[in-house]
């Protein structure tokens, strides 16, 4: 009997046991173990300008909606529309809050088709007012005629210069020169002399007439002048995800547009909640929060075949004045759910 070969056998077994038993307490320790590596959230980066129309977004970043649907939600300030939808467009940007001129989003639809889908609009017209003309506190000018051969300065971006020409235009202010102009610079520039009026965005109109410098021209302008009727719903600014963003991540798509409308009904059933959130992100703060006009919000799901008529009426105009090089379909940009 071979001694040696049946003591290398026994050993050979008991260091199989011995790793098996290692192995099954390693098992039974990683499955009692808590789990250490969490699935990291998905930043969620969105642009904004710092205008009044802007609320929901605003409101839903400051009462903990999006942190609550468990989403990190990146605000970025840009100076302008257009910065908004550039950062889009390159990719710095996965979307917009309601302000962002539609017109701004439309030329990167145009520069690449599919890029955005629009889930909220902020339409305004003479009662949900946010576009308006301001002029000096003590300007004898009365109305927007009277601006013929003037200096009138306009937010920055195409949109902006272009709704500006053409309400002059209508209006009969012949010879009146545009010019762009940074938001926050509009209340000063008219104090200061420097231009006779600005086609602007609201909270300028409150805030200069709480500082007691300009007063209100005509306010919702673009419907009038523009679309035809005073009460249209002018669908100027959009609050929009990426195509890239709603098809890499839908699950958090679809929170981020549920938190996002928590938003637009904190604003509609309770106002004086949602205002005090203008701080910080606009022009506005303290007690001045309580005396600016809010917009109208429109959601995706809410929009009528005369809304989308008005929009598209609106995205038209940039067409006759030859700035889009193609007709943009709004019933395409819109998010569909």
């Amino acid at each position: 009997m071979d001694t040696s070969s049946d003591s290398s056998a026994k050993g050979v077994q008991s260091k199989r046991r011995t790793l098996l038993g290692a192995a099954g307490a390693l098992t039974l320790s990683a499955l009692a173990a808590p789990a250490i590596v969490r699935a990291q959230s998905v930043p969620i980066r969105i642009g904004y300008w710092p205008v009044a129309a802007g609320l929901p977004f605003y409101a839903a970043v400051e009462a903990g909606y999006f942190k609550e649907a468990g989403l990190d939600v990146q605000p970025i300030k840009f100076a302008g529309a257009q910065q908004v939808m550039e950062a889009m467009l390159s990719g710095r940007a996965d979307g917009s809050a309601n302000g962002t001129g539609a017109g701004n989003l439309a030329i990167g639809e145009i520069a690449q088709p599919g890029l955005f889908k629009i889930f909220a609009t902020n339409p305004s017209n003479a009662q949900y007012v946010l576009d308006e003309f301001l002029v000096p506190k003590d300007s004898t000018i009365k109305s927007i005629a009277e601006l013929k051969g003037k200096k009138v300065a306009s937010g920055p971006g195409i949109q902006n210069v272009t709704l500006a020409k053409t309400v002059l235009e209508r209006a009969g202010a012949t010879g009146a020169t545009v010019t762009e102009l940074p938001i926050g610079q509009h209340v000063a520039a008219l104090a200061a002399g420097q231009v006779d009026a600005v086609y602007t965005l609201e909270p300028t109109g409150t805030v200069g007439r709480m500082n007691n410098t300009t007063r209100v021209l005509e306010a919702g302008v673009i419907a009038k002048y523009i679309l035809g009727n005073p009460m249209a719903p002018w669908h100027g600014g959009a609050a929009a995800l990426t195509s890239d963003f709603i098809n890499k991540h839908p699950a958090e798509a679809r929170k981020y547009i549920a938190a996002y409308t928590r938003g637009i009904e904190l604003i509609r059933k309770t106002p004086d909640k949602a205002r005090p959130y203008l701080k910080g992100y606009t022009a506005i703060e303290g007690s001045l929060t309580n005396e600016v006009p809010l917009a109208s919000y429109m959601l995706y799901n809410e929009f009528k075949a005369s809304d989308i008529a008005y929009f598209q009426k609106f995205y038209d105009l940039f067409v006759d004045k030859g700035i889009f090089a193609s007709r943009v379909v709004v019933d395409n940009l819109l998010y569909k759910g």
